[in-house]
Protein backbone atom coordinates (compact mmCIF):
# COMPACT_ATOMS: atom_id res chain seq x y z
CA UNK A 1 0.00 0.00 0.00
CA UNK A 2 1.61 3.45 -0.86
CA UNK A 3 1.21 5.73 2.11
CA UNK A 4 -0.13 9.17 1.48
CA UNK A 5 1.65 12.00 3.71
CA UNK A 6 -0.54 13.62 5.75
CA UNK A 7 -0.80 15.86 8.91
CA UNK A 8 -2.75 17.34 11.75
CA UNK A 9 -3.83 20.75 13.21
CA UNK A 10 -4.86 20.69 16.69
CA UNK A 11 -3.83 17.76 17.36
CA UNK A 12 -3.93 17.81 21.14
CA UNK A 13 -7.73 18.29 21.52
CA UNK A 14 -9.67 15.24 22.69
CA UNK A 15 -11.01 14.70 18.54
CA UNK A 16 -6.85 15.16 17.78
CA UNK A 17 -5.99 12.75 19.95
CA UNK A 18 -7.64 10.10 18.86
CA UNK A 19 -6.54 10.94 15.07
CA UNK A 20 -3.32 11.00 16.07
CA UNK A 21 -3.33 7.66 17.54
CA UNK A 22 -5.64 6.08 14.90
CA UNK A 23 -3.55 7.59 11.81
CA UNK A 24 0.12 6.45 13.38
CA UNK A 25 -1.08 3.07 12.79
CA UNK A 26 -2.99 3.76 9.77
CA UNK A 27 -0.60 1.42 6.98
CA UNK A 28 -2.09 4.29 4.37
CA UNK A 29 -0.45 7.20 6.44
CA UNK A 30 2.65 8.70 7.30
CA UNK A 31 2.16 11.45 9.83
CA UNK A 32 4.29 13.97 8.57
CA UNK A 33 3.37 16.98 11.56
CA UNK A 34 1.07 17.81 14.56
CA UNK A 35 0.37 20.87 16.24
CA UNK A 36 -0.58 22.36 19.81
CA UNK A 37 0.48 25.53 20.33
CA UNK A 38 -0.08 25.02 23.92
CA UNK A 39 2.66 21.88 23.91
CA UNK A 40 5.44 23.62 21.23
CA UNK A 41 8.49 21.74 21.80
CA UNK A 42 7.13 18.52 23.28
CA UNK A 43 6.97 14.89 21.32
CA UNK A 44 3.95 13.15 20.94
CA UNK A 45 5.53 10.07 22.95
CA UNK A 46 6.08 12.07 26.28
CA UNK A 47 2.19 13.72 25.70
CA UNK A 48 0.70 10.80 24.97
CA UNK A 49 2.59 7.41 25.82
CA UNK A 50 2.21 6.45 21.35
CA UNK A 51 5.01 5.41 19.56
CA UNK A 52 6.18 8.02 17.99
CA UNK A 53 9.35 10.67 17.47
CA UNK A 54 7.08 13.58 16.17
CA UNK A 55 7.65 17.14 17.96
CA UNK A 56 4.19 18.84 18.57
CA UNK A 57 4.49 22.27 16.26
CA UNK A 58 2.92 26.12 16.71
CA UNK A 59 -0.12 26.58 13.71
CA UNK A 60 2.67 28.54 11.39
CA UNK A 61 5.36 25.92 11.62
CA UNK A 62 3.17 23.21 10.73
CA UNK A 63 1.49 25.37 7.82
CA UNK A 64 5.01 25.21 6.49
CA UNK A 65 5.44 21.39 7.17
CA UNK A 66 2.15 20.77 5.17
CA UNK A 67 4.01 21.59 2.48
CA UNK A 68 5.40 18.27 2.23
CA UNK A 69 1.71 16.89 2.62
CA UNK A 70 -1.08 15.61 0.18
CA UNK A 71 -3.51 16.18 2.66
CA UNK A 72 -4.69 17.85 6.02
CA UNK A 73 -6.71 17.29 8.83
CA UNK A 74 -8.32 19.86 10.92
CA UNK A 75 -9.08 19.00 14.43
CA UNK A 76 -9.71 23.08 15.41
CA UNK A 77 -12.13 24.72 16.22
CA UNK A 78 -14.58 26.68 13.63
CA UNK A 79 -13.08 29.78 13.93
CA UNK A 80 -9.34 28.42 13.27
CA UNK A 81 -11.00 25.95 10.46
CA UNK A 82 -12.01 29.41 8.59
CA UNK A 83 -8.66 30.58 7.74
CA UNK A 84 -6.88 27.34 7.89
CA UNK A 85 -8.95 25.85 4.89
CA UNK A 86 -8.69 28.58 1.94
CA UNK A 87 -4.76 28.94 2.01
CA UNK A 88 -4.10 25.32 2.50
CA UNK A 89 -6.66 24.48 -0.77
CA UNK A 90 -4.76 27.49 -2.40
CA UNK A 91 -1.81 25.04 -2.45
CA UNK A 92 -3.94 22.06 -3.64
CA UNK A 93 -3.94 20.03 -0.57
CA UNK A 94 -7.30 18.35 0.18
CA UNK A 95 -8.53 18.97 3.39
CA UNK A 96 -10.64 16.78 6.00
CA UNK A 97 -12.27 19.60 8.54
CA UNK A 98 -13.29 18.26 11.80
CA UNK A 99 -15.27 21.19 12.71
CA UNK A 100 -18.78 23.05 11.47
CA UNK A 101 -17.05 25.38 9.50
CA UNK A 102 -17.92 24.07 6.42
CA UNK A 103 -21.05 21.75 6.94
CA UNK A 104 -24.08 24.15 6.35
CA UNK A 105 -24.46 24.78 2.97
CA UNK A 106 -26.48 28.07 3.92
CA UNK A 107 -24.37 30.77 4.80
CA UNK A 108 -26.80 32.73 6.56
CA UNK A 109 -27.33 30.12 8.75
CA UNK A 110 -23.60 30.65 10.44
CA UNK A 111 -23.98 33.80 12.37
CA UNK A 112 -27.53 32.19 14.62
CA UNK A 113 -25.77 29.09 14.97
CA UNK A 114 -22.21 29.88 15.27
CA UNK A 115 -22.06 33.38 16.02
CA UNK A 116 -19.91 34.21 12.78
CA UNK A 117 -20.24 35.86 9.39
CA UNK A 118 -18.98 33.48 6.73
CA UNK A 119 -16.11 34.33 4.97
CA UNK A 120 -14.87 31.60 2.82
CA UNK A 121 -18.41 30.96 0.16
CA UNK A 122 -16.16 29.44 -2.42
CA UNK A 123 -14.84 26.79 -0.25
CA UNK A 124 -18.45 26.34 1.57
CA UNK A 125 -19.64 25.30 -2.49
CA UNK A 126 -16.62 23.04 -2.48
CA UNK A 127 -17.43 21.11 0.41
CA UNK A 128 -18.72 17.72 0.65
CA UNK A 129 -20.36 16.52 3.64
CA UNK A 130 -18.20 13.33 4.81
CA UNK A 131 -21.01 10.94 5.86
CA UNK A 132 -19.98 8.12 4.39
CA UNK A 133 -22.95 5.57 5.30
CA UNK A 134 -24.75 8.08 3.20
CA UNK A 135 -22.43 10.21 0.81
CA UNK A 136 -19.66 8.13 0.40
CA UNK A 137 -19.86 8.35 -3.29
CA UNK A 138 -19.10 12.49 -3.43
CA UNK A 139 -16.35 11.93 -0.36
CA UNK A 140 -14.48 9.83 -2.86
CA UNK A 141 -14.00 12.48 -5.43
CA UNK A 142 -13.78 15.72 -2.69
CA UNK A 143 -11.00 17.72 -2.39
CA UNK A 144 -12.42 19.71 0.71
CA UNK A 145 -14.15 16.98 3.06
CA UNK A 146 -16.89 18.85 6.20
CA UNK A 147 -16.40 15.83 8.97
CA UNK A 148 -20.41 15.95 10.16
CA UNK A 149 -20.87 16.99 14.50
CA UNK A 150 -20.81 13.84 16.39
CA UNK A 151 -24.77 14.85 17.28
CA UNK A 152 -25.20 15.26 13.18
CA UNK A 153 -24.01 11.83 12.66
CA UNK A 154 -25.79 9.89 15.27
CA UNK A 155 -29.16 11.29 14.66
CA UNK A 156 -28.88 11.01 10.40
CA UNK A 157 -28.27 7.86 10.59
CA UNK A 158 -30.61 6.76 12.83
CA UNK A 159 -33.59 7.80 10.73
CA UNK A 160 -32.30 8.58 7.22
CA UNK A 161 -33.77 4.88 6.18
CA UNK A 162 -37.27 6.10 7.49
CA UNK A 163 -36.85 9.18 5.11
CA UNK A 164 -35.26 8.42 2.37
CA UNK A 165 -37.86 5.29 2.07
CA UNK A 166 -40.84 7.60 2.80
CA UNK A 167 -42.18 5.86 5.53
CA UNK A 168 -42.54 8.53 8.30
CA UNK A 169 -44.06 11.73 8.25
CA UNK A 170 -41.15 14.27 7.50
CA UNK A 171 -42.94 17.11 9.95
CA UNK A 172 -43.53 14.91 12.81
CA UNK A 173 -39.82 14.44 13.93
CA UNK A 174 -38.42 14.81 17.44
CA UNK A 175 -34.77 13.62 18.42
CA UNK A 176 -33.42 13.52 21.80
CA UNK A 177 -29.98 12.69 22.15
CA UNK A 178 -26.81 12.67 25.45
CA UNK A 179 -23.55 12.76 25.16
CA UNK A 180 -20.81 12.61 27.31
CA UNK A 181 -18.66 15.47 28.31
CA UNK A 182 -16.04 14.90 25.80
CA UNK A 183 -18.23 16.37 23.43
CA UNK A 184 -17.61 19.65 24.55
CA UNK A 185 -13.94 19.78 23.74
CA UNK A 186 -11.35 20.90 26.73
CA UNK A 187 -13.06 23.47 28.49
CA UNK A 188 -12.00 24.68 31.63
CA UNK A 189 -15.71 25.96 32.60
CA UNK A 190 -17.38 25.49 35.69
CA UNK A 191 -20.63 23.90 33.46
CA UNK A 192 -18.17 20.80 33.12
CA UNK A 193 -16.47 20.40 35.97
CA UNK A 194 -16.41 17.08 37.96
CA UNK A 195 -18.55 18.86 40.67
CA UNK A 196 -20.98 20.13 38.45
CA UNK A 197 -21.75 16.78 35.71
CA UNK A 198 -21.58 14.22 37.97
CA UNK A 199 -24.76 12.46 39.15
CA UNK A 200 -26.56 14.91 37.34
CA UNK A 201 -28.62 15.15 33.46
CA UNK A 202 -29.29 18.18 31.86
CA UNK A 203 -30.54 19.41 28.36
CA UNK A 204 -28.50 22.11 26.90
CA UNK A 205 -28.94 24.96 24.23
CA UNK A 206 -32.47 23.70 23.67
CA UNK A 207 -33.36 24.87 20.49
CA UNK A 208 -30.26 27.00 19.35
CA UNK A 209 -27.70 23.85 19.34
CA UNK A 210 -25.33 24.49 16.18
CA UNK A 211 -25.89 20.98 15.06
CA UNK A 212 -29.61 21.16 14.49
CA UNK A 213 -29.25 23.13 11.22
CA UNK A 214 -26.69 20.14 10.12
CA UNK A 215 -29.35 17.68 10.98
CA UNK A 216 -31.76 19.22 9.28
CA UNK A 217 -29.68 19.70 6.41
CA UNK A 218 -28.89 16.13 6.30
CA UNK A 219 -32.46 14.93 6.59
CA UNK A 220 -33.93 17.06 4.21
CA UNK A 221 -31.59 16.01 1.73
CA UNK A 222 -32.34 12.11 2.02
CA UNK A 223 -36.15 13.08 2.18
CA UNK A 224 -36.36 15.23 -0.26
CA UNK A 225 -38.34 17.25 1.18
CA UNK A 226 -37.58 19.82 3.85
CA UNK A 227 -37.57 18.09 6.89
CA UNK A 228 -39.24 19.59 10.31
CA UNK A 229 -36.97 18.76 13.47
CA UNK A 230 -37.58 19.50 17.34
CA UNK A 231 -33.69 18.03 18.60
CA UNK A 232 -32.37 18.34 22.38
CA UNK A 233 -29.20 17.82 23.36
CA UNK A 234 -28.39 17.04 26.70
CA UNK A 235 -24.89 16.27 29.06
CA UNK A 236 -24.49 12.93 30.47
CA UNK A 237 -22.40 12.36 33.32
CA UNK A 238 -19.98 10.16 31.62
CA UNK A 239 -16.79 11.09 29.49
CA UNK A 240 -17.72 9.92 26.18
CA UNK A 241 -20.36 8.29 23.68
CA UNK A 242 -23.87 9.33 22.36
CA UNK A 243 -27.18 7.86 22.96
CA UNK A 244 -30.11 9.38 20.31
CA UNK A 245 -33.75 8.74 20.36
CA UNK A 246 -35.95 9.76 17.09
CA UNK A 247 -39.55 9.10 17.40
CA UNK A 248 -41.42 10.33 14.13
CA UNK A 249 -44.99 9.15 13.26
CA UNK A 250 -45.48 6.33 10.25
CA UNK A 251 -47.17 7.15 6.96
CA UNK A 252 -50.42 5.27 6.92
CA UNK A 253 -50.16 1.48 5.81
CA UNK A 254 -46.33 1.51 6.72
CA UNK A 255 -45.87 -2.04 8.18
CA UNK A 256 -42.61 -2.98 10.71
CA UNK A 257 -41.65 -5.33 7.96
CA UNK A 258 -40.93 -2.09 5.50
CA UNK A 259 -39.38 -0.58 8.04
CA UNK A 260 -37.12 -3.56 8.92
CA UNK A 261 -36.22 -3.58 5.44
CA UNK A 262 -35.57 0.13 4.60
CA UNK A 263 -32.36 -0.68 7.65
CA UNK A 264 -31.41 -2.97 5.79
CA UNK A 265 -30.97 -2.03 2.55
CA UNK A 266 -29.23 1.43 3.70
CA UNK A 267 -27.03 -0.42 6.06
CA UNK A 268 -26.89 -3.82 5.38
CA UNK A 269 -23.26 -3.44 3.13
CA UNK A 270 -22.28 -0.65 5.57
CA UNK A 271 -19.12 -2.31 7.59
CA UNK A 272 -19.28 0.20 10.33
CA UNK A 273 -23.58 0.20 11.29
CA UNK A 274 -24.80 -2.83 13.20
CA UNK A 275 -28.18 -3.47 13.18
CA UNK A 276 -29.76 -4.76 16.86
CA UNK A 277 -32.63 -6.41 17.18
CA UNK A 278 -34.74 -3.99 18.91
CA UNK A 279 -34.07 -0.40 20.06
CA UNK A 280 -33.44 -2.33 24.08
CA UNK A 281 -29.90 -3.54 22.81
CA UNK A 282 -28.19 -0.45 21.59
CA UNK A 283 -26.31 0.51 24.72
CA UNK A 284 -23.46 3.23 24.67
CA UNK A 285 -21.21 0.47 26.45
CA UNK A 286 -21.26 -1.30 23.34
CA UNK A 287 -19.62 1.73 21.25
CA UNK A 288 -17.14 2.94 23.75
CA UNK A 289 -13.76 3.38 22.08
CA UNK A 290 -14.56 1.90 18.69
CA UNK A 291 -15.69 3.40 14.82
CA UNK A 292 -18.89 1.44 15.05
CA UNK A 293 -22.67 2.45 14.94
CA UNK A 294 -25.06 0.78 16.95
CA UNK A 295 -29.04 1.29 15.36
CA UNK A 296 -32.21 -0.28 16.71
CA UNK A 297 -35.74 0.52 15.65
CA UNK A 298 -39.36 -0.56 16.61
CA UNK A 299 -42.78 0.00 15.64
CA UNK A 300 -46.38 0.63 17.07
CA UNK A 301 -49.46 1.28 14.94
CA UNK A 302 -48.82 4.92 14.11
CA UNK A 303 -44.89 5.67 15.73
CA UNK A 304 -41.80 4.20 14.69
CA UNK A 305 -38.59 4.65 17.28
CA UNK A 306 -35.15 4.99 16.33
CA UNK A 307 -32.24 4.91 18.80
CA UNK A 308 -28.66 4.96 17.86
CA UNK A 309 -25.22 5.18 19.67
CA UNK A 310 -21.82 6.27 18.71
CA UNK A 311 -18.75 7.25 20.45
CA UNK A 312 -18.51 10.63 20.24
CA UNK A 313 -14.60 10.93 19.69
CA UNK A 314 -14.53 8.05 17.08
CA UNK A 315 -17.66 7.69 14.89
CA UNK A 316 -18.51 11.54 15.85
CA UNK A 317 -15.04 12.87 14.94
CA UNK A 318 -11.86 10.97 14.71
CA UNK A 319 -12.59 7.99 13.16
CA UNK A 320 -15.42 9.02 10.69
CA UNK A 321 -12.64 11.61 9.98
CA UNK A 322 -10.29 8.75 8.66
CA UNK A 323 -13.54 7.10 7.04
CA UNK A 324 -13.59 10.28 4.93
CA UNK A 325 -9.49 10.07 4.48
CA UNK A 326 -9.65 6.13 3.30
CA UNK A 327 -12.72 6.86 1.11
CA UNK A 328 -10.79 9.53 -0.66
CA UNK A 329 -7.82 7.45 -1.24
CA UNK A 330 -9.00 4.55 -2.41
CA UNK A 331 -8.53 2.67 0.50
CA UNK A 332 -10.79 0.08 2.26
CA UNK A 333 -13.30 2.00 3.86
CA UNK A 334 -12.27 -0.01 7.28
CA UNK A 335 -8.74 0.73 6.82
CA UNK A 336 -6.89 1.18 9.92
CA UNK A 337 -10.50 1.52 11.91
CA UNK A 338 -10.41 -2.36 12.65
Amino acid sequence: MQQVTVGIVGASGYSGLELTRLLLRHPGARLAFVTSDRWVGQTVAERTGLASDLTYLGVEAGLEAAAACQLVFLATPAESSLTLVPPLRARGLRVVDLSGSFRLQDASLYPRYYRFEHPAPAQLREAVYGLPELFGDQVRQAALVANPGCYATAAALSVAPLLRGGLVDPQTLVINAASGVSGAGRKATEDYTFMEVDADFRAYKTLSHQHLPEIRQTLSRVAGVDVALVFTPHLLPMKRGILSTAVARLTPGTSAAQVAEAYRGLYGACPLVRLQASPDAVRIAEVVNTPRTLLGVQVDERHVVAISAIDNLLKGAASQAVQNFNLMQGFAETEGLA
